[in-house]
């Protein structure tokens, strides 16, 4: 038995049927085929233990070892429950688990895993198409697909490289904001502004240029025919989640289409639905040279996708100048497809936004919260006092998941289907929460 969805590329506007073989009747691996089998069951601080000899430690010792979820819920390793509210920052739109994206990858995956990019696929190309329609892209836009967020911004990378004008004044430089994150392989982390991320692996690639951020008059002074691309966030996800002040981004439209950069827009946080629209920029009125994707867009599988408009950008990588592995494989465009239909089919967007302008509302409203910032369900909010860590601690303690990117900020990006009961147990239990954390400190 086959179950048969449809997605609606660019082109024609015909849907895409695709069916999905139904393999649960036979499972290849019997019904014992848990990861359980292969690791067994340990406590938490087992497996920590077991954790500090076998992994490297770029990651500090983890919060939890968590070992099954479900929704919006997660389960450790000693059975505690938490309401997720970081999603794997950003990454688990649709929660944990979801039914349909798992039997779309596991009968995707049954079917065929893995093919070179000799090959494509149908759903390689399905998605391309889709995301070409949802972002609205013209005629002549095309689509690269990754692995990750930071791989997606080196293929950007290397698209503004090939930005360097034909004539005597060389396009040499690309123009990033103070405050910016777009990875940590070697030239999105030339893109990225934190020192102590970028230091211990100087020299990083050359000519990016970081300005303030929301300047626009540093902007103007910055951006002229030497400029091959400017990089920006429409809000800053690691910074505290910090939007672009209004008008910013039809300014930097503005003088890079005057002067011929590329304006490259990097939505591997904040698009896919994580701000009620498929895009963040959507609202700002402008078209961009290219938008880089990862995070949500496979629902929890690893995913990243360069989307560029219009044929004279989409031109500019041609045959043997990128590649990838695994980037665009069956299993992960199938998860993405799947994530992209739920999210329509379920009218997940309008969830987004209602549930997001409660908790912003809300959080405003506590005695200790000093700003709340951001759009959908990407918030930041400061504190007022240096106890964001303890924070996250306590939440921990009390069975939420919540994220501190800086000393008195705290960060929620929870799965988009978090509902506003959900929210609400949240909210009750935070002031109890900042005060254990200042009496911690």
């Amino acid at each position: 038995m086959n179950e048969t969805f449809e997605v609606s590329p660019a082109g024609d506007g015909g849907p895409a049927r695709f069916a999905v073989p139904d393999h649960s009747r036979a499972p290849i691996a019997g019904p014992a085929s848990k990861a359980s089998v292969m690791t067994g069951t340990r406590s938490g601080s087992e497996w920590l233990a077991r954790y500090s000899t076998s992994l490297m430690g770029v990651f500090g010792t983890p919060q939890r070892v968590l070992v099954r979820g479900a929704g919006c819920l997660v389960w450790d390793a000693d059975g505690k429950e938490y309401l997720d509210l970081l999603g794997g920052i950003a990454v688990n739109a649709l929660g944990h688990a979801n039914p349909f994206v798992t039997s779309v990858i596991s009968s995707q995956l049954a079917t065929l895993g893995h093919v070179s990019n000799f090959f494509t696929s149908p759903t390689q190309i399905a998605l391309a198409e889709k995301l070409l329609a949802l972002s609205n892209a013209p005629a002549g836009s095309k689509v690269f697909f990754t692995n990750s967020g930071t791989e997606a911004n080196e293929a950007a990378f290397k698209l503004a490289r090939r930005n360097s004008g034909g004539g005597e004044t060389k396009r040499t430089k690309i123009i990033a904001l103070e405050g910016a994150f777009h990875g940590r392989t070697m030239g999105a982390l030339a893109l990225t502004a934190k020192e102590a991320y970028r230091a211990p692996f100087e020299p990083l690639p050359g000519g990016v240029v970081h300005i303030p951020f929301g300047d626009t008059e540093a902007l103007k002074a910055a951006v002229d025919e030497t400029v091959a691309a400017v990089f920006l966030e429409p809000i800053q996800g690691e910074a505290g989640v910090r939007p672009l002040p209004p008008g910013y981004l039809k300014a930097a439209r503005e003088l890079t289409a005057r002067t011929g950069a590329l304006l490259i827009l990097d939505e591997v946080q904040t698009g896919i639905g994580r701000t009620g629209k498929w895009l963040a920029s959507e609202d700002a009125g402008i078209m961009p040279d290219a938008v880089t994707l990862a995070k949500g867009l496979g629902g929890g599988f690893p995913i990243g996708a360069l989307v560029t408009f219009g044929e004279g950008t989409s031109s500019l990588l041609s045959a043997g100048q990128h590649g990838t592995t695994f980037g665009g494989n069956p299993v992960a465009t199938a998860a993405a497809l799947a994530t992209l239909h739920a999210i329509e089919s379920q009218d997940v967007l309008a969830n987004v936004a209602s549930v997001g302008e409660h908790l912003r509302s809300a959080l405003a409203a506590i005695p200790g919260v000093i700003d709340v910032r951001g759009e959908g369900l990407l918030i930041g909010f400061d504190l007022d006092a240096d106890v964001a860590p303890a924070v996250v601690q306590a939440g921990l303690d009390a069975g939420f998941i919540v994220n501190s990117p800086g000393p008195r900020t705290i960060r929620l990006a929870p799965p988009l289907v978090l509902t506003s009961a959900q929210a609400d147990t949240f909210l009750a239990a935070f002031p109890a929460i900042l005060q254990a954390a200042k009496d911690a400190q």
